[in-house]
C-alpha cells in the first residue's frame, strides 16, 4: 500500500462527526466572509476618501483601505488563535478519537458540548493546550530537519531538487502530525498532558518514516483539492472583485484564496487528520518509547528538553492543576 490510512473509513468517521464538521464551516467561512466585508468596507473608505485626488490618489487609497480591513481582520483572528485551536480544532479530535476507540457520541449540538468537557478534563485551559502544541511544533520540526539530513546524504540524482520537494511537503506534513500528538494526549487519557505529548513524540520520531510517507501522501491530497476548489471559487469570486469600489484587479485571486481556505481548513485538514490518526495508531500499536530516541530527541531539540521539564514539573506538582502549570508556564 502506498499508505496506511484508509479512506473509506475515514470519510465516515467525517459524518458521523457532522456537528463538527457544520460547525468548522460556519467558524472558517465566517472568517472567510469577515475577510472579504472588512476589506471591502475598507476599499470603499479608502475610495471615498481618494475622491479628494485625482486617479493615482484614489488606487492608492482604495488598496490601502482594503489592506487595513484585511490587517484588522487578522489582528483579531491572531487574538482567537488559543480558542480555535481548543474549542476547533482539539475539540474535533476529542470525538474522533472516541469514535476510532469504538465509543458513541451525542448527536446534534450536544457533541460539540460533549467534546469541549473532553477537552477541558485532559488540558484544562485553552492557554495550556496553545503551549503543549507550539512545543510540539517545534520537536516536529526538528524531527523532519532529522529525516531531510538523511535524504540530503544519500547519492540520489536531483537530490537537490528533490531535497527541495521534500522540504515543501514536510513542511506541509507537520501542520497535519501536531494534531495527532494532540490526538495521542486524548486517548491514553493521562492526566499529565505535558507526557503524554513527549511519549507520543518519540513514538512518532521511532516511527518517523512510514509516518512522514502518510504525512506526505495526504499532503499532496489536501493541496491538490484545495487547488481545484481555488479554481472553482475564482468565478464567484470575480463578482465580488466587480462590486468592490476602484476596480482592485487583484481581490478576486485574494477572495478565492480566502474561500478555499475556509474550505481546506472546515473540510480537508479533518480528514487529513482523521487518516493520520489512523496510520499512526496502527504503526504504534504495541510500541513503548524507546529512550535512545528519547535522548536522541533529548539531544537535539531544546523545545524537547523544555516539554520533559514541564512533564516532570507536572509529576511533582499534581496538585496545582491539568498538566500541572499555570497558563503563564504554558506561554514561557
Amino acid at each position: 500500500m502506498m499508505w496506511d490510512f484508509r479512506i473509506g473509513q475515514a470519510l465516515g468517521l467525517m459524518l458521523r462527526t457532522l456537528p463538527f464538521i457544520l460547525f468548522r464551516l460556519v467558524v472558517y467561512f465566517g472568517v472567510a466572509l469577515a475577510y472579504v466585508l472588512m476589506s471591502g468596507v475598507g476599499a470603499g473608505i479608502g475610495w471615498g476618501i481618494g475622491g479628494l485626488g485625482d486617479e493615482g490618489f484614489r488606487a492608492a487609497s482604495t488598496f490601502w483601505g482594503g489592506a487595513i480591513g484585511f490587517g484588522i481582520v487578522g489582528a483579531v483572528m491572531y487574538v482567537l488563535r488559543e480558542y480555535l485551536l481548543y474549542v476547533v480544532k482539539a475539540g474535533h479530535i476529542a470525538v474522533l478519537v472516541e469514535l476510532l476507540d469504538g465509543q458513541t457520541l451525542p448527536e446534534g449540538r450536544g457533541q460539540i458540548d460533549h467534546a469541549q468537557t473532553v477537552v477541558r478534563e485532559r488540558f484544562g485551559q485553552a492557554s495550556l493546550l496553545f503551549g503543549i502544541d507550539q512545543l510540539i511544533k517545534g520537536v516536529l520540526r526538528t524531527i523532519t530537519g532529522l529525516m531531510r539530513g538523511v535524504f540530503g546524504l544519500l547519492p540520489i540524482p536531483g537530490a537537490r531538487q528533490f531535497i527541495r520537494l521534500l522540504e515543501a511537503i514536510l513542511k506541509i506534513a507537520v501542520g497535519f502530525i501536531d494534531e495527532v500528538i494532540l490526538a495521542y494526549c486524548i486517548k491514553t487519557r493521562s492526566d499529565n498532558a505535558w507526557a503524554s505529548s513527549r511519549d507520543a513524540l518519540v513514538l512518532y520520531g521511532q516511527n518517523a518514516k512510514p509516518m512522514l510517507k502518510n504525512a506526505a501522501w495526504l499532503a499532496l491530497i489536501v493541496y491538490g483539492l484545495s487547488l481545484l476548489v481555488f479554481l472553482i471559487m475564482l468565478a464567484p469570486a470575480a463578482l465580488v472583485a466587480y462590486l468592490i469600489p476602484g476596480g482592485w484587479s487583484a481581490t478576486g485571486v485574494i477572495v478565492a484564496l480566502l474561500f478555499a481556505w475556509s474550505v481546506k481548513v472546515a473540510l480537508l485538514e479533518p480528514f487529513a487528520i482523521t487518516c493520520m490518526m489512523q496510520a499512526y495508531f496502527k504503526t504504534i500499536e504495541g510500541q513503548q518509547p524507546d529512550p535512545e530516541w528519547e535522548a536522541k530527541l533529548d539531544g537535539m531539540s531544546k523545545k524537547f528538553r523544555k516539554l520533559k521539564q514541564k512533564a516532570a514539573e507536572s509529576t511533582e506538582r499534581p496538585s496545582s492543576g491539568k498538566a500541572g502549570a499555570s497558563p503563564a508556564d504554558s506561554r514561557a
